[in-house]
């Protein structure tokens, strides 16, 4: 199943991107001469995605110039100037701006490389990866070794059927959170209000046994430093030489 609507979580303050944050919003860091945000934004627009809500808090004026010059996917805002919701909050105020249904949720501030030419992408294998019925939510992961910009830590155990729990030293399937989801919105109906964290979300649905994940294909890249950029860069570039 296509999902055609989506929620990019883009309000935070990017503190460990300062200086540069001192004076833009982090989604619009650049990485080989594109913002970060439409990074997220041409993955979802591969996958299908015709709607997508983004939330703005830093320099939200800059934001919604960036995305006013974007034709598609179309673009929601989910204003958060007065206060920040955390990525728990931000997600239930946005996708409140969308008709119910199935959503893909991304972070701004990652996106991935070396997907296979000719097969569906990343997102559209989670989107036909994901069953309500079944799942809570359905949560693209990655390996370590995957990953650039990564600072080490293993957030989840993806068992043999898929189901994940959360990392244990010693668990023999370690992944990482590759900051995308697929979730009906119905699963924030009895969400808490006001900000809170999305991992109280996770823990809610492992107790239930219904967080799922889906192994990424190719490289991932998360830049939430300065330093990153540069990784970012080079890792592209290897890639491109590579082709």
């Amino acid at each position: 199943m296509t999902i055609t609507q989506a929620m990019v979580l883009a309000a935070g303050l990017g503190t460990r991107m300062r200086p540069i944050t001192d004076t833009m919003p982090k989604p619009l860091v650049k990485v080989k001469g594109k913002a970060l945000i439409d990074y997220a934004l041409d993955h979802l627009e591969m996958a299908g995605v015709e709607t997508a809500v983004v939330n703005l808090h830093h320099f939200a004026g800059q934001m919604r110039d960036h995305l006013a010059r974007r034709e598609t996917p179309a673009i929601l805002l989910s204003d958060e100037e007065e206060r920040l919701l955390n990525n728990g909050g931000g997600l239930v105020k946005g996708v409140s701006l969308l008709p119910p249904g199935q959503v893909l949720v991304m972070n701004a501030d990652l996106f991935w490389i070396g997907e296979p030419e000719g097969q569906p992408t990343n997102l559209e294998r989670l989107a036909r990866f994901f069953d309500p019925d079944t799942m809570d939510m359905a949560m693209l992961t990655v390996r370590l070794d995957q990953t650039t910009g990564h600072n080490g830590t293993k957030d989840f155990h993806l068992g043999t059927d898929g189901r994940l729990s959360r990392y244990k030293d010693g668990d023999a399937n370690p992944v990482v959170y590759a900051g995308a989801l697929a979730l009906h919105s119905a699963l924030l109906d009895d969400a808490p209000e006001g900000a809170f964290n999305l991992n109280l979300l996770f823990d809610k649905a492992i107790a239930r046994r219904r967080l799922f994940g889906l192994p990424l294909q190719g490289h991932w890249l998360t830049v939430g430093t300065p330093d990153a950029i540069g990784e970012a860069e080079a890792v592209m570039t290897a890639f491109d030489e590579k082709a």
